[in-house]
């Protein structure tokens, strides 16, 4: 009897697969099986380039195949930033008609006014366990002794890590018996969400064994991991950026096709007081478009898109020039592990010259630039009436 049949009898399971035949075999059985009980057609997800032997170790479980997504690049943009200082091309992953070609425009704009200036202004990443006592005196008890001891819980994380490093636990918010302590690491060239787990896990061995305290959840939520927050909006997560640009009124109206005044009206309008109207944590028009393009392109956790889409965009009118930045406090990257060591987010983390140990601060000011270009564009073709447009030509075909 063949494994197709073991599985279409269900003796065994989609992930026992492996056990009988290589990773790539195993692949194909998987996705014929797909196949004869879905009546679906996997002709395209079968063709990859990728080593499904290496993913499935790291990346994926039960893989069928691999999902193809257009690639296009925008550049070049100009940077001026502690860690990046050139011009960089940027590659984006997506499929929404337009983006690449706002965010070259905008790229074209910055480079033109001399570059974008970007700055790191915050780089740590959090884990925040919820712990139980017996009671909300008993919680500020162990709030004091968490304070008390920090060396000591330090030294048991750090422990786990050549890399990360325990920076701070802050804040530790009670909620009667429940404790929530905010655990803040900086983590070298990894995004580090499971670095900083693991070491969090084993300083909470210390805590239970000398207070008796009882985790619930290694997480809590005050991460706040995955999920739009107010406490990374204002205490950031991940690589915090800060990115602006000051261009000359006369390449507003001759690029953007508006002004500097006009800009500045839209984003307070839209940005700022729509925002706040919506009750949205994100202060900006699309962030998440440019985070999402370059987090697909370059195998970042795309679930972190939703913390990029946080931040405030600024405009301003100075002696008829537009002053321009955006602000993302919580963009969590990596150069190194996770999906980066794809072949194809490789490849990418390698046109700006970006990919393995060192290059996450790099990287990070080159994405705060990106961001700046696609924001400042799409916001130029809302101030001179061009969105709808551009869509109807390049998002329609």
């Amino acid at each position: 009897m063949s494994l197709m049949d073991d599985l279409l009898e269900g003796k065994i399971k989609l992930y026992e697969i492996e056990r009988h035949v290589p990773v790539d075999e195993a692949v194909r059985i998987r996705r014929e099986f797909i196949e004869r009980v879905s009546g679906a057609r996997l002709e395209h997800v079968s063709h990859y380039t990728i080593d499904m032997d290496r993913a499935s170790r790291r990346n994926i479980e039960n893989p069928i195949g691999a999902v193809q997504i257009p690639l296009g690049v925008a550049g070049p943009l100009r940077v001026r930033g502690e860690y990046a200082d050139g011009e960089y091309y940027v590659p984006l992953a997506t499929s929404e008609g337009a983006l690449v070609a706002s965010v070259n425009r905008g790229c074209s704009v910055i480079t033109g006014a001399g570059g974008a200036s970007v700055r790191i202004t915050g780089d740590s990443m959090t884990r925040a366990p919820v712990i139980r006592t017996g009671s909300a005196a008993e919680a500020l008890n162990l709030r004091e002794w968490i304070q008390e001891n920090i060396d000591a819980i330090r030294e048991e994380a750090e422990s786990t890590t050549r890399h990360g490093k325990l920076i701070k636990i802050d804040p530790i918010i009670v909620a009667g018996p429940y404790v929530y302590p905010r655990f803040v690491y900086t983590t070298g060239d990894s995004m580090g969400m499971n670095m900083v787990t693991i070491a969090t896990e084993k300083a909470l061995e210390l805590l239970t064994e000398e207070t008796g305290a009882h985790v619930i959840a290694l997480s809590g939520n005050l991460c706040t991991d995955k999920k739009p927050a107010s406490i990374n909006l204002v205490e950031g997560r991940g690589k915090s950026i800060s990115a602006e640009v000051t261009v000359p009124g006369e390449m507003v109206e001759r690029v953007l096709k508006t002004t500097p005044e006009a800009v500045v009206e839209v984003n307070t309008a839209k940005n700022l007081l729509g925002s706040a109207l919506a009750g949205s944590m994100g202060f900006n028009a699309h962030y998440a478009n440019i985070i999402g393009a370059i987090f697909l392109a370059t195998g970042q956790d795309e679930a972190h898109i939703v913390e990029g889409s946080l931040g405030v965009t600024v405009a301003e009118e100075k002696n008829g020039d537009l002053y321009f930045s955006v602000n993302l406090p919580d963009v969590p990257l990596a150069t190194v592990g996770g999906g980066t060591g794809l072949e194809t987010a490789s490849e990418c983390l390698d046109i700006m010259g970006v990919r393995g140990s060192g290059g996450v601060h790099e990287f990070a000011e080159i994405v705060g630039g990106a961001v700046l270009a696609g924001e400042l564009s799409l916001m130029g073709a809302l101030a001179a009436g061009h969105l709808a447009r551009a869509h109807s030509e390049l998002g329609r075909g």
